[in-house]
């Protein structure tokens, strides 16, 4: 099946050949990817979980197929209200206090790397809460449970984004929609402050943090996931990767006997912000499912 190529980036590719051709091959990083070395700490369920929440989804889409419910939306056709927190540890942009235009800036991004899938989204508010514990809380922390648990709003179908300071090299993490009916206060999207476009996260520093989180905030496994084998990420377009890629390593075949190179260009991987400009068909409905059982 196809893939749909959002954000204006078709030129991307090209970029991507000409400017990391040196990366080189399977396992290659960029040496600007050693500060920022953990693009994503979202925490993917086990493998018992994983087969369980498919199981539960094919069934709910069974059974809306019996009684005559689509199952597939068309694109656009579902609004996202997000809530935009803020968190800081005081005025200015260097405690994180990122002015409205890099948030405007980050709502485009989405808008533009989800065009073409059900989903747009729609700026509902914003707050800024100054909090030096908050802004520096990590995943699963008791620092990132009072601060959601103060902060979120809207129910299962808003998109509650928090940007803040985690150190250690992370860029951010998501809830899965599973999760939302046994943790609803943990819901949403963390990403750090400086990965917004305009900020100072070279290379990664265009908003695809927000973009690769939200994928995952609508169900979507990172393209690595099950590394060479059949199911791996649950779709069946994504060509079959054995660990994350970084830097832009164009035409790595980390799975030889697999067809396809490696999705380097697809969101959901660790490339650069550069690099990846694309969600395929499939991410496409799966989202859209998974949406529909858990968010709609």
């Amino acid at each position: 099946m196809g893939s749909f190529h959002f954000f204006n980036r078709a030129s991307r590719s090209l970029l991507a050949a000409a400017t990391f051709a040196l990366v080189g091959t399977a396992g290659a990083a960029a040496s600007s990817d050693q500060a920022l070395s953990h693009r994503c700490m979202t925490i993917i369920p086990s493998e018992a979980e994983r087969t369980a929440i498919d199981r539960s989804l094919q069934s709910f889409l069974a059974k809306r197929q019996a009684r005559g419910a689509s199952i597939m939306r068309a694109a656009g056709s579902v609004t996202v209200p997000v809530y935009f927190h803020v968190i800081n540890r005081g005025s200015g942009l260097a405690n994180g206090d990122i002015p409205q235009s890099q948030i405007d800036s980050q709502m485009a991004v989405l808008n533009s790397a989800y065009a073409g899938t059900p989903f747009k989204f729609t700026l509902t508010a914003v707050d800024r809460t100054t909090n030096s514990s908050w802004y520096t809380m990590s995943p699963g922390s008791s620092e990132e449970a009072a601060a959601k648990n103060a902060l979120r709003k809207g129910g299962a179908e808003s998109l509650n984004l928090y940007s803040a300071n985690p150190g250690g090299g992370l860029l951010g993490w998501a809830t899965f929609p599973s999760s939302y009916a046994s943790q609803p206060k943990m819901d949403g999207v963390v990403i750090l402050f400086s990965s917004v476009p305009g900020g100072s996260a070279a290379p990664y520093d265009e908003g695809d943090t927000g973009t690769h989180e939200v994928g995952h905030w609508l169900g979507l496994y990172h393209t690595f996931q099950g590394s060479c084998t059949a199911s791996n990420d649950q779709v069946d377009d994504t060509p079959a990767e054995r660990s994350a890629a970084y830097g832009c390593p164009v035409g790595r075949d980390s799975c030889p006997l697999k067809t396809g190179d490696d999705p380097i260009t697809n969101f959901m991987d660790y490339v650069d912000d550069a690099c990846m400009y694309e969600f395929t068909t499939g991410q496409s409905t799966r989202m859209d499912q998974m949406h529909l059982q858990y968010r709609s």
